[in-house]
């Protein structure tokens, strides 16, 4: 997908500047598109489903979908349910679907949170698709992000804490009928993960916050390197693209959605299989 290269100086603030030196996230970022729709004002995940982009709003708001082209506007938007609690997150299947993770908890009260696989693509669709009931084995957490194993299939969740969240698996297969356990596999040395996915290899996969971001090797759980992320407003969104580069949103209306190179040590150790 050819990138739009639209000036830094407007979006990013505070410690970026245009004469960086290449080593600094605002050399290794550009815009790829403004979102235009001032529907989107919470934006708090971001997936990339074929040519497409896929965003949700946060609590407060219906419980829809929004597909964005390389432009970014609004090109479909999926009501998926009544109502929702707070949908935090999403994870990619394929062009034409995501997992949506309404597991946002900021009391910490919930019994227990919801994913439910969702149709996204242009147009727009209302559906009732299946809710997948999870709880976790040690009490309620707040959750922002849900990562999609592109090998196995398998999802998991990241929770958020002031003081560094943990992964946790969810069972594949995932039961209808019966409250779904989560199982802890680490923790994530973040203050506040707001999203994560694995590369499209499998071998590897990143977690955020508002200011950084963690690169971890699958499965061992192996950290490999944290870098800066470029300022945001409110940085929650990250999708991963080929060559060792992620996507970021924010929330906030006509926010850009930032196309951004790790650095190159991080990005050559993507080209190798991860050490057991």
């Amino acid at each position: 997908m050819a990138l739009v290269a639209l000036p830094l100086a407007s979006f990013l603030l505070g410690s970026l500047e245009l004469g960086a030196q290449a080593s600094s996230p605002a050399a290794r970022t550009s815009v790829l598109f403004v979102v235009h729709d001032r529907d989107i004002d919470e934006d708090s995940a971001l997936v990339q489903a074929g040519r497409l982009f896929v965003t949700t709003n946060d609590s407060g708001d219906a419980a829809r979908i929004f597909t964005m082209n390389a432009r970014g506007r609004t090109v479909g938007v999926t009501h998926w349910a009544k109502r929702q609690t707070d949908c935090e997150a999403i994870a990619p299947i394929n062009a034409g679907h995501v997992w949506v993770g309404d597991i946002g908890d900021n009391d910490s009260v919930r019994r227990s949170i919801v994913v439910s696989r969702v149709p996204v693509g242009r147009g727009n669709r209302t559906v009732r698709p299946a809710k997948y009931h999870l709880v976790y084995p040690d009490g309620p957490h707040n959750a922002e992000t849900l990562m999609r194993d592109p090998d196995s299939g398998r999802l998991f969740i990241v929770t958020k804490s002031p003081t560094g969240g943990t992964l946790y698996s969810v069972p594949k297969p995932l039961s209808r009928t019966h409250t779904n356990m989560l199982t802890p596999l680490a923790s994530v040395p973040l203050v506040k993960a707001t999203d994560g996915a694995f590369f499209r290899s499998g071998e590897y996969f990143v977690v955020r916050d508002y200011e950084k971001a963690v690169l971890y090797a699958w499965p061992s759980l192996r950290q490999v390197g944290t870098f800066r992320l470029p300022s945001q407003e409110q940085g929650e969104g990250l999708a991963t693209d080929t060559g060792g580069s992620v996507f970021l949103s924010s929330e906030g209306t006509l926010q850009p959605v930032l196309h951004y190179r790790l650095p190159a040590k991080l990005r050559r150790i993507l080209k190798t299989a991860p050490a057991a």
